[in-house]
């Protein structure tokens, strides 16, 4: 196992089983750049170690169910699937939150992670938000 597979899976534990935000924004670079579907590219550890407590605040009991695991070079790929139940307020983009929806997900998604001197450098998560949003009841009812 590389460096990049073994931080890969430290940020993976700190951010589903540790519930540890903190732990997980010191795995990134001080200048380290994240790209993920519901808010775009987020520049910095302060500022990715933030979006990722929010995160956990929504869904606190999240999971992470590997389905496939990889290492090329400097960069550690997963895909699997998230679970959890929506307990906590959810951040928008726009600062506002909505109250829980005290729904459970299950996503399948897929996340890169590139490891420079034991640090995450560029971090992308891919899901397909649509599914979320239905899961969390939050999309309108379509007609027959």
């Amino acid at each position: 196992m590389g460096e990049a597979r073994e931080v890969m899976d430290r940020f993976t534990e700190a951010l589903t089983t540790g519930q540890d935000p903190a732990a997980v924004a010191a795995l990134f670079a001080a200048d380290a750049v994240v790209v993920v579907p519901d808010e775009g590219e987020i520049r910095g550890r302060d500022n990715i170690g933030e979006y990722f407590r929010q995160f956990t605040e929504a869904i606190p009991d999240g999971r992470y169910e590997p389905v496939y695991a990889w290492e090329v070079g400097n960069t550690a790929i997963d895909e699997g699937f998230f679970s959890g139940r929506n307990t906590g307020p959810l951040a928008l983009p726009s600062g506002e939150k909505l109250p829980a929806t005290q729904k459970q997900v299950r996503l399948r998604g897929c996340d890169f992670a590139t490891v420079e001197g034991g640090l995450i450098v560029s971090y992308r998560l891919y899901f397909d938000q649509m599914e979320f949003l239905g899961q969390l009841g939050l999309l309108p009812d379509m007609p027959s």
